[in-house]
């Protein structure tokens, strides 16, 4: 069975990251963009991270320009943003493909381990996934969950 620990990606600052250092944590990930009508998201999630940071909870941010051409700058471009518009301190990676044949071996394991309601593809910007301490997948969230809606599950899998 793939845990967390399996993969590895690239950070928004260009440096590979083994996700295998978060074992121990509980991880919150989600598919970002910069200009779609989930953005306002990213607020919720750093105040999910500030709240929850200290005991043990990251968010990952994995931009995706896939829908809508909403992510279509470049790494540098999207951390500005991100920093600038929402004071974002959790980990961004680099723009990956979430869907189809290109997608990163990350978001083929969170989609064949629990696919969403009309299968396995990522539905939109901001599909969320909960992983416990252990590298397991726990729970998908549909893009249009907000990150305030998580926190009674993060505090479930926090304790």
């Amino acid at each position: 069975m793939a845990v967390l620990s399996n993969f590895s990606a690239t950070k928004i600052t260009g440096d590979l990251a083994d996700l295998g250092n978060y074992r121990g944590q509980v991880v919150l990930i989600v598919n970002t963009a910069s200009k779609c009508g989930l953005t306002p998201q990213y607020a919720g999630l750093q105040k999910l991270y500030e709240t929850y940071a200290d005991r043990g909870l990251v968010i990952l941010g994995f931009p995706c320009d896939q829908f809508g051409n909403q992510e279509p700058g470049s790494e540098a471009e999207i951390a500005d943003f991100c920093e600038l518009n929402y004071g974002v301190s959790f980990p961004m990676f680099a723009k990956i493909e979430v869907n189809g044949p290109g997608a990163h071996p990350l978001y083929q394991w969170l989609t064949t381990e629990q696919p969403g309601e009309d299968g396995p593809a990522i539905e939109w910007n901001f599909a969320k996934f909960l992983i416990n301490r252990d590298g397991e997948l726990i729970k998908r969230y549909h893009p249009k969950v907000t990150p305030e809606d998580l926190a009674p599950d993060v505090e479930s899998a926090l304790a």
